[in-house]
């Protein structure tokens, strides 16, 4: 039976690692997977989903404003997709992950959405929501503060190092922007607390 699955972490949790571990699998057992990735993350190539561990994958690009149920049922008369595994879910709209809903439902294709759950206010992204809201099974992919807790927050710095607590939902960043921490490292961080 196919299910709408979220994966959520906060950064560096190995959400993309998953993802392409998954799409290995898949592949090894000779089942086609369709994987998306948002169009404006550039941290590595463009239309490549990138790990930090250093494996990659090419992967369809889709945007704030792609149709996703129209763009798989195409990629459906080119072959048959056992699986459609999305990164960077937080990034979709509530309706893309609706449209994402209808793929399982209506095609019968298991859709796996790996993101974050939370941005750097603690604010969930509209995404993520959705997914929280509709999808059949969640997961969440552990990592840790530095103090060694579950971290469940991340803290956004700005070059000088400072802990931003205002600005754009959405920037685009890695290890050098983003600080994954536990909720009282967050606190502080954030809220001087």
């Amino acid at each position: 039976m196919a299910k709408l699955h979220f994966h959520y972490s906060t950064m560096n949790a190995g959400k993309s690692t998953l993802l392409l571990q998954a799409a290995h699998n898949y592949k090894e057992m000779g089942m086609e997977t369709l994987l998306l990735t948002a169009d404006f993350d550039d941290r590595a190539e463009n239309g490549k989903i990138t790990s930090r561990i250093g494996i990659s994958e090419q992967a369809e690009l889709y945007s704030q404003g792609s149709d996703l149920l129209s763009l798989i049922e195409k990629k459906t008369k080119e072959k048959v997709l056992a699986c459609v595994l999305v990164d960077e879910a937080q990034w979709l709209s509530p309706s893309q992950v609706w449209q994402l809903a209808q793929v399982v439902d209506d095609l019968r294709i298991p859709v796996i959405c790996y993101g974050l759950r939370v941005d750097f206010m603690g604010e969930l992204f509209p995404g993520s929501a959705k997914l929280l809201a509709i999808a059949d099974e969640m997961r969440e992919v552990r990592t840790i503060c530095h103090c060694g807790s579950k971290a469940t927050m991340v803290v956004r710095k700005d070059s000088d190092g400072k802990v931003q607590t205002s600005g754009d939902q959405v920037q685009v960043g890695g290890n050098e922007m983003y600080f994954s921490l536990c909720r009282l490292h967050w606190r502080q961080a954030v809220k001087g607390e």
